[in-house]
Formats: structure tokens, sequence, C-alpha cells
């Protein structure tokens, strides 16, 4: 039971400036989850795919499973989607079975981790792949208004509503042969939701996210879902 991590770590950012750099309690934001992959057994190597020489070259020296992957101009840039970087990792490395995640989720556990990769395995007779997710039991609208999961003569209690999964970027597993039979997508055709914290699951956009989630690092044990 091995999976080869894809972590895509570009030098610029959009929406918050060099945030892959950023200081995160003390540590470059880019190694926080490096490091947790790197401790992992069922890890088999960490495909770093970026555009960086400084990442490249601190990722070469500090992570004996990382395997660098320089990323060509053709695929550089923020309107290129991520199942384009990783349908061209694909074509550099062997391996079946892959696990995607982002430096971007620096509270994201070793213990969830390996919890994701479980649950892959075990399920694969089931599902072709496996998606992180946030539940919210809120009454959700359509663009349009019109209730997701609710009926708005009734109100029921909110935490009676139905469940709604929302995709929340930390986790993606999902085999070689999953990805090109979806027409190369990280979510396969039959997709597992893997339920994780709001806590947990924060993903760095903006300077809000950056600042919150490291004050939630600094202040661990008032979360029990960090333990």
């Amino acid at each position: 039971m091995e999976v080869i991590a894809l972590v895509p770590i570009k030098s610029d950012s959009e929406r918050l400036k060099d945030k892959n750099f950023l200081a995160f309690c003390g540590q470059p934001l880019y190694q926080i989850v490096l490091d947790k992959l790197q401790e992992i057994d069922f890890i088999k190597s960490i495909v770093i795919n970026t555009d960086s020489k400084i990442i490249a070259n601190d990722c070469s020296n500090r992570y004996s499973k990382s395997i660098i992957i320089d990323r060509p101009l053709n695929i550089r840039g923020n309107d290129i989607t991520m199942n384009t970087i990783i349908g061209y990792d694909l074509t550099k490395v062997t391996g079946e079975h892959f696990l995607q995640t982002h430096c971007t989720n620096p509270l994201l556990s070793k213990t969830t981790i390996i919890g994701a990769i479980n649950k892959y395995f075990e399920n694969l007779n089931d599902y072709d792949s496996l998606i992180s997710t946030q539940v919210i039991k809120k009454r959700g609208y359509n663009f349009n208004g019109t209730p997701i999961n609710h009926d708005n003569l009734k109100l029921e209690q909110t935490q009676n509503l139905p469940e709604i999964f929302i995709e929340n970027s930390n986790l993606f597993l999902f085999s070689r042969t999953s990805f090109y039979n979806s027409f190369n997508s990280r979510v396969g055709n039959k997709p597992q939701l893997f339920p994780m914290s709001f806590i947990e699951g924060i993903d760095i956009d903006y300077s809000e996210d950056f600042l919150l989630a490291e004050l939630i690092n600094k202040n661990k044990e008032l979360f029990h879902e960090l333990d």
C-alpha cells in the first residue's frame, strides 16, 4: 500500500504575494506539509513540480523522498489547471496510486493523511478516488436563490438538514487509471468523500487565512481537531 505524493509549488501567487515563502510560525510555508509527507511510511516519494530554483534546491537537500520536476513554460501561469500539471507529472513518474495536496494546508495532520490513504485503499472496490471535504449543515441555495437542502416553508432546525459537502482542496487520492478514465481529472468518476474539520482544513488563499491558520497553530492545545 504505497502512494506517490504530488505537491505543486509555484514561485508567485495571485491573491497573497509570495505566500509559499512566507514564514509560518518561523518556517517557510511550503515546508510544513512536505515535512509531514516525508515522515509517512505509506508515501514512497514526493513529486514537487515547481518553477522556483530556490524551492527545487532546498527540497532536493531537505527531503530524501523528493523528486523535483521543473515546470515547463507552457504549463506556467494562473490559467493552467491543476489537472494539467498532474497530467504532466504522470508522464514523468511511474506508479499507480497518487495523493495530491498543497503546501497551503499547514494544519493538515499526518493522522488525517494516513486516515485518508487507508480509506482510499479500503474502498477501492466501491470508489475510484477520494477527495477531502468540509461538511456543512446550514441552509444552502443555488445561485438563483433556489434552496439546495431545505424547504423554506418548513424551516427545519439546521442540525437536522441534509449535509452539504464542500471540497476543501486538502487531499485528492486517485489512481493513474482513474485519472485517465475520467478524462484527466484528479476527481474520478465515483469519488469517495472524506470529511475533515473546518479548522484542520483551512486553505490559505488570502492574508486573513494565513493569520487565522498561524494563530490556531500557535494555540493547538485549544483545538481537539489537531490532536
